[in-house]
């Protein structure tokens, strides 16, 4: 059975306006997590906010944000201040422009959401944004109050369905030139590229969702139950010694090893 929807309310392109819900397309529900105890006691401990230099308890009506511009001092915001200034409605995604599908870089992406219609009687008028989307090969732009912030989105149409993507600020993205500049970008010798095109052929997959699977999760998962049943915990797995790397001198020598491994190895399986 799908999840429930976290969010409901509308889609909205000029005059075509369709209700909609909204689900996380990832999910962190299987994570394990843990609450912090009082050893001696064997209590949950909770956390409160203290005031940094009475060391006292601050009381909820007396907590307000606030902006720092100089040290130790502070411009107040009141909560109605702040609201002024938020969407006028939290409930509709208003696509106000189209892009070039393939303009905005991976980089860019942050949390993605399946959008799917509310209604059968909106079923239509989502169908046609979504098919007018891929034929086009565009992706709507919008802003939507999510997580307690508002954020541009990205609607992509994905299948029967649009994929809404929360996207990064401006501000959160550095420029990978100012990483990259000093990388030599001269031609490689052609050698080098055929044996390591080799071997990126001999160890490619189909993709599975296993290859990012967590065994540290499970690791976990083991100590819990083997302390649920009474048990000693399970041995420490040994960890590999992490080997540093020798400078490479002869990188020929070491991609024709390379080779000559993977091709043992599938001859062994």
């Amino acid at each position: 059975m799908a999840p429930r929807s976290f969010w409901k309310g509308y889609l909205k392109l000029s005059l075509v306006t369709c209700p909609v819900a909204m689900t996380p397309a990832t999910t962190e529900n299987e994570k394990v997590r843990f609450h912090t105890l009082n050893r001696k006691t064997n209590n949950r401990v909770v956390s409160q906010y203290v005031d940094a230099v009475s060391g006292k308890a601050v009381d909820e009506d007396d907590e307000v944000k606030g902006y720092e511009r100089g040290e130790d001092d502070f411009v107040l915001l009141e909560d109605e201040e702040l609201e002024a200034v938020a969407l006028e409605s939290t409930r509709t995604i208003d696509i106000d422009m189209f892009v070039e599908a393939d303009s905005i870089r991976w980089i860019w992406y942050d949390k993605p959401h399946y959008l799917v219609p509310d209604d059968p009687v909106g079923e239509e008028a989502f169908s046609v944004i979504r098919d007018a989307m891929a034929s086009t090969g565009t992706v709507g732009i919008s802003r939507l109050v999510m997580y307690r912030r508002e954020r541009a989105v990205m609607l992509e149409p994905r299948g029967k369905g649009i994929v809404l993507w929360t996207l990064r600020y401006g501000d959160e993205v550095r420029k990978p030139e100012e990483y990259f500049r000093n990388i030599d970008d001269s031609d490689n010798d052609p050698e080098l590229m055929r044996l390591v095109t080799k071997l990126i052929e001999e160890r490619s997959k189909p993709w599975d969702p296993d290859m990012v699977s967590d065994p540290v999760q499970a690791r976990l998962l083991d100590v819990i139950s083997a302390k649920k049943k009474g048990r000693k915990r399970p041995a420490k797995a040994k960890a590999e010694e992490d080997e540093r790397p020798s400078n490479v001198v002869n990188i020929m020598d070491a991609l024709r090893k390379s080779l000559s491994s993977e091709k043992k190895k599938k001859t062994k399986s």
